[in-house]
C-alpha cells in the first residue's frame, strides 16, 4: 500500500497517543498524560495497528516493548509532531480573543445541569462566541454530525473522546407523591414495581428506558408498566406530582419537589450514584480557542 494512503487511514490524536505509549511503556501512564483513559489508549493502538496493518507493541501481561517498526515509527514521529504542534500554537497566538461558532450535542437535562448555570456569564465574557446547542436524546455520533462537542453521563463517552469530567455523581430517585403512595402503598423491592402505575420514559431513538437499581452488588433490571409514557423528564416529576404514578429520574428534578413534601422517596437504597456527566470532543481535531474557553469555564464552575 501506498505509505500516503495509510497516513490518510490515520488520525494526528492515534499518532500522538502512540507517541505517548512509546514513552512511558505504558498505557495507563499515557492515558494519564493525555486525560483520556487506558481503555481508549488501548483501543487508538490497536486500531492505528490495523490501519498500519503493521504491529507496533510487543504487549505481554506484565511489559511493553516496541517492535522495530515501532521504534522506527516513534523516531520519524518525534520531531514531525513536535514541529506540527508549534504550528498550531503560533497560529493560536493571532486569535487573542475567542470567536466563532461551538455546536454542543447533549440531553436537555444535561443541559440545564451543566450548561444553563454559566450561559450568561460565558456570552457576556466572548461576545464573539456563539453558542448552537442541540437538545436530543439519541446518543448520536458527535463527529459524524458536525457537533463541536458533547455532554453525556462518562459512562456512555466513546473510547475515542477527550472527556472533561463536570460536576459530581449522578443519582436517579423513584419518586411518588403521598395521595399515591396512601392509596397503593409502597415498594419494598424493585420487582414490586409490577404491581404498581409507572410514568415509563421513552428516548427519542424510539427505545423504552428499563430502571436500573443495584443493591449490595445485586442489580435489578425493570420492564416497569403503567399508564403513561413521556420523552420528558420534567413532566414525569410534574405527572408523579398528579398522583399518576412512580417515576425514575434524575435527583436534581425532583429535589425541589422532595423538599416541600409533594413526593416522596421510594426504592431508596436500590438507587445508587453513577459516575457524572462530561463534556466530551473528539481528540484528533484542534481545539479552537472558542471551544477551550467553554471547556475552561465548565471546568471552573464544576471544581
Amino acid at each position: 500500500m501506498n505509505p500516503v494512503h495509510q497516513f490518510k487511514g490515520c488520525d494526528l490524536f492515534a499518532l500522538n497517543v502512540f507517541l505517548s505509549v512509546a514513552t512511558h511503556r505504558s498505557f495507563r501512564a499515557a492515558g494519564r498524560e493525555l486525560d483520556i483513559t487506558a481503555s481508549a489508549v488501548s483501543h487508538s493502538i490497536k486500531t492505528l495497528e490495523q490501519r498500519l496493518a503493521v504491529r507496533l507493541l510487543n504487549r505481554t501481561t506484565r511489559s511493553m516493548s516496541l517492535t522495530d517498526a515501532g521504534e522506527r515509527l516513534a523516531v520519524k514521529l518525534r520531531p514531525s509532531l513536535s514541529s506540527l504542534t508549534q504550528a498550531l500554537q503560533e497560529v493560536d497566538e493571532f486569535q487573542h480573543t475567542p470567536s466563532g461558532t461551538i455546536r454542543i450535542n447533549s440531553s436537555e437535562g444535561a443541559v440545564r445541569l451543566v450548561l444553563r448555570p454559566l450561559l450568561a456569564r460565558f456570552v457576556r465574557t466572548y461576545p464573539q462566541v456563539h453558542l448552537d446547542i442541540v437538545c436530543d436524546g439519541r446518543l448520536g455520533d458527535v463527529v459524524a454530525d458536525g457537533f463541536d462537542a458533547g455532554i453525556r453521563l462518562f459512562e456512555a463517552v466513546p473510547q475515542d473522546m477527550i472527556s472533561v469530567r463536570v460536576g459530581g455523581p449522578v443519582r436517579f430517585a423513584a419518586v411518588a407523591s403521598p395521595s399515591y403512595l396512601a392509596a397503593r402503598g409502597r415498594p419494598a423491592v424493585p420487582q414490586d414495581l409490577h404491581q404498581h402505575d409507572c410514568i415509563r420514559f421513552r428516548f427519542e431513538s424510539g427505545a423504552l428506558y428499563r430502571w436500573e437499581f443495584a443493591r449490595h452488588g445485586v442489580e435489578e433490571s425493570i420492564d416497569v408498566k403503567g399508564p403513561i409514557t413521556l420523552t420528558d423528564q420534567p413532566l414525569m416529576v410534574d405527572a408523579a406530582i398528579e398522583g399518576i404514578g412512580i417515576a425514575f429520574v434524575p435527583d436534581h428534578l425532583a429535589l425541589e419537589a422532595l423538599r416541600d413534601g409533594r413526593l416522596e422517596r421510594v426504592l431508596d437504597e436500590w438507587c445508587p450514584a453513577y459516575p457524572g456527566l462530561c463534556l466530551y470532543y473528539p481528540g484528533h481535531r484542534h481545539v479552537s480557542g472558542a471551544l477551550r474557553a467553554l471547556i475552561d469555564m465548565v471546568r471552573d464552575g464544576s471544581s
